[in-house]
């Protein structure tokens, strides 16, 4: 039987276990989750936080990476500035960016949920005001929630991946991960 995982991934930790790259270390999924075989499906930008999944078996895998299948992902996502219908509705719509268009989204405002404080805290100024968003795609390319709220003009500020399918965060603490 496939394993899988539910990782609630840290913000500053990537999405790979290990990290020859870097001259300094950076933190990895190897000090967070000790089971050997186990590879994630799909990544998470170093500065995201939230729902990664890790399994054993490849087929397995390749279905909630691959933007083919369709698989819904859903983010919390802080943007700045106070964004309106408008500017919704594009995302709704599909926006085009450098590698083309998006799919249209689900999107709407939240109230700003209650989660982990983020380590660091995010920059907060004053005189600019932010808002929470509830976003969810159904592809998957490098950066593209970031790059689709910059292209309505309300740049990310937190970004938490709640859930991907029917597999969700729930209460599940930073640093931690359960079987599903």
């Amino acid at each position: 039987m496939p394993r899988l995982i539910l990782f609630n991934k840290p913000y500053d930790v990537l999405s790979q276990f290990t990290d020859a790259k870097s001259p300094t270390p950076r933190a990895t999924l190897s000090q967070f989750v000790e089971v050997p075989g186990v590879y994630p499906a799909g990544r998470l930008d170093r500065d995201s936080e939230g729902l990664l999944l890790l399994t054993d078996d490849g087929r397995l895998q390749a279905r909630i990476a691959d933007p083919k299948f369709k698989l819904a992902k859903t983010y919390l996502v802080q943007v700045e500035g106070e964004a309106d219908e408008a500017a919704l509705d594009r995302l709704r719509q599909g926006v085009v960016l450098k590698d083309g268009p998006t799919r249209p989204a689900e999107v709407e405002r939240i109230d700003a949920p209650d989660l982990w404080p983020r380590v660091p805290p995010i920059r907060v100024r004053a005189s600019i005001p932010d808002c929470w968003l509830r976003i969810t795609i159904r592809e998957g390319r490098n950066r593209q929630v970031r790059r689709m709220t910059a292209a309505i003009g309300h740049p990310t500020l937190r970004l938490v991946r709640w859930s991907i399918g029917d597999w969700t965060l729930a209460d599940l603490a930073p640093g931690r991960w359960r079987d599903a």
